[in-house]
């Protein structure tokens, strides 16, 4: 059953939910650029205590497509996948939408007391235009370094213990 959230509902959304051919558009996330993706995220989580998370959807749940946003989306994959259960609460959920063309952040409380929302967004509006450039493999990775940055500038060990809190394969929801 879908739940409404605070997002105005869209009927727009939902029908391009419901055109949305994904053998079209999500062609380019072949198991090789999967896996590249993985070791990406295993690699920019070695120096800090901190949790990254990727996970790529083809489309908004049809049944819930009217009455969410991608906002709200990222946010109940956060929860759903408890990105929001880590030791020191420095998970951080990369969630793309490819029939929406979006991506977001949802950074938990002790990583976004350090990073404003803005440079969340100046993050993620960098990666929506190389992807638009056809370039989402290389803007993903670039992203998925950036995030590493700073949770290594917030959140640095000397010595990286294995503490590996949610599993680094990308989640990819057809």
């Amino acid at each position: 059953m879908a739940q409404k959230h605070s997002s105005q509902t869209s009927l727009a959304r939902l029908w391009r939910q419901v055109l949305f051919v994904p053998m079209l558009h999500s062609r380019w996330l072949t198991p090789q650029i999967k896996a590249r993706l993985t070791a990406k995220i295993t690699e920019v989580e070695k120096g800090h205590r901190g949790e990254v998370f990727l996970v790529i959807e083809n489309h908004l749940p049809i049944q819930e497509a009217y009455y969410i946003n991608c906002r709200e989306r990222a946010i109940d994959l956060f929860s759903e996948y408890r990105v929001w259960d880590t030791e020191e609460n420095t998970g951080v959920l990369i969630y793309v939408n490819i029939c929406e063309q979006s991506l977001e952040i949802v950074a938990d409380r002790g990583i976004s007391a350090h990073v404003s929302p803005t440079v969340w967004r100046a993050m993620c509006d960098k990666a929506l235009a190389g992807m638009a450039n056809k370039k989402t493999e290389e803007s993903l990775a670039d992203l998925l370094d950036e995030v590493g940055q700073l949770l290594r500038q917030y959140y640095h060990l000397e010595d990286d213990p294995e503490g590996n809190e949610l599993s680094d394969t990308v989640v990819f929801l057809k």
